[in-house]
Parts: structure tokens; sequence; C-alpha cells
């Protein structure tokens, strides 16, 4: 019998499709802000940044297709998104990620810095090896 460690691993597992939802580059940023409030689809654009109109709708889109996400037609050209009860359980996770991203985000970036530079060197290096 697989441990749940194991059975998290095989392809059909749902733990699969909930690290897949929110370890999408927008997704979880999308979560968060509709987690402030419900907001119309420019307050989104606005609130998050880097995000394009189309990327935003297609996140959207799919968050709404797992059943995360609510779109509430206000009036016509009055839409709003706020989260379905099962998107709210995604949010003390978020919050969780956001705390070790802010905690241990700079060292990430220096490791991956210094990962640079040594790529830059051996490419040099190997450079010169190659012009003798």
């Amino acid at each position: 019998m697989q441990n749940l460690a194991e059975s998290a691993l095989l392809a059909d597992c749902p733990t699969r499709l909930a690290v897949e939802i929110i370890s999408d580059k927008w997704a979880a940023l999308v979560l968060f802000g509709i987690s402030q409030g419900a907001r119309r689809h420019g307050e989104l654009v606005d609130l998050i940044g880097g995000i394009s109109r189309k990327v935003l709708t297609q996140t959207l889109r799919r968050l709404q297709q797992y059943g995360l996400v609510e779109r509430r037609v206000e009036a016509p050209r009055r839409v709003e998104y706020s989260l379905t009860d099962l998107g709210w359980t995604l949010i003390e996770p978020i919050e969780v990620l956001t705390d070790w991203a802010r905690d241990h985000g700079g060292t990430v970036a220096d490791f991956q810095e210094a990962a640079q530079a040594d790529a830059a060197t051996r490419t040099r290096i190997d450079a010169d090896r190659s012009a003798s």
C-alpha cells in the first residue's frame, strides 16, 4: 500500500492538481487580490503589477473552471469576481507562501545571482580554453 507522500506523486492525484493551481504564475496573485474583496477586471489589472488583460481573463476563467472564483454580472459592462467557499480555502496556504517569500526571497535571489555569476565565469573559461 502506498503512503500519502508516494500517492501525492501520482499523475492522477488531487494533490498534483492543487499544486498546479497555486504554482501558476498568476493564479495565487489573482486569488489573493480577490480575497481583499470582490473586484472588477480593471481593478485586478491595476492591483496586480505586470499582468496583461488577456492573461488575467485566461486566469480568471481557469479559476472559475476549478470552482475557486465566481463571476457576477451586476449590470451590463459591470462584472465582479469574488472567491467561492472553495477559493477561500486556498487563501491561508497562499498567505503562508507569501510569508515564506517575504522571509526568504532575498536569500533565493542571492543564490540565483551567484549561480548566474558562476555560469558566466564557466562560459568565459570555456571560451578561453577554446581560443587557446
